[in-house]
């Protein structure tokens, strides 16, 4: 290129870490850490699935995750802008809506690897839009929102999960539990039937 060519412009590479993080765990707050410095900008996205019974509102969900991505970013100021946002319909959409270059996944083992390929095929054929992987840490490599859920449903002590979520989690898990929240009571009911 000759010094009078004119250079393309640079193109911000933003990506959409997309979930329902219902609740959001520190394996999650994890990928956010290092999507951070992978991209020059990220968006969580805190989405609706309707294929799980939700235990945390859309609002609930939205407001639990900015506060701890909030507190995320003032411990760790060094790293990408990254916003919290709602959204409703398939994520590519809300991606390209977005100019997003990228979806942030985060992968703790190989059923999520198989699952999150066949999605990151499909994203592609389908929307031209790229998927990036981070393999989680061996400390998140077990932990998921459902196995969350289980743990408040069946156990009566609720202190070890704050291995694997933030006290405000502990403590937003600890009112669902007393007020008998419909979706846990599901669980727990169907736990109690394979133990029989």
């Amino acid at each position: 290129m000759s010094p009078s060519t004119p250079h393309p412009p640079h193109r911000k590479h933003l990506a959409i870490y997309p979930g329902s993080f219902d609740p959001i765990t520190f394996g999650h707050l994890d990928v956010i850490r290092r999507g951070r410095r992978l991209f020059d900008e990220l968006i969580v996205a805190v989405g609706r699935n309707p294929s799980k019974n939700q235990l945390f509102t859309a609002a609930e969900r939205l407001e639990m995750t900015r506060a701890l991505v909030e507190e995320l970013v003032k411990k760790e100021p060094d790293g990408a802008a990254v916003s919290v946002q709602a959204f409703d319909g398939l994520t590519v959409d809300f991606a390209r809506r977005a100019g997003a270059a990228a979806l942030l996944r985060g992968v703790r083992n190989l059923s999520d690897l198989q699952y999150e390929v066949q999605q990151a095929i499909t994203n592609r054929e389908v929307a031209g839009l790229e998927t990036a992987f981070v393999v989680a840490g061996q400390t998140f490599a077990y932990t998921s929102s459902s196995l969350i859920k289980q743990i408040t449903a069946m156990g009566e002590d609720l202190t070890g999960l704050t291995a694997m979520v933030p006290a405000l989690i502990v403590e937003r898990l600890r009112e669902k539990k007393a007020q008998r929240h419909p979706a846990l009571e599901e669980l727990r009911s169907s736990g109690q039937a394979r133990e029989v």
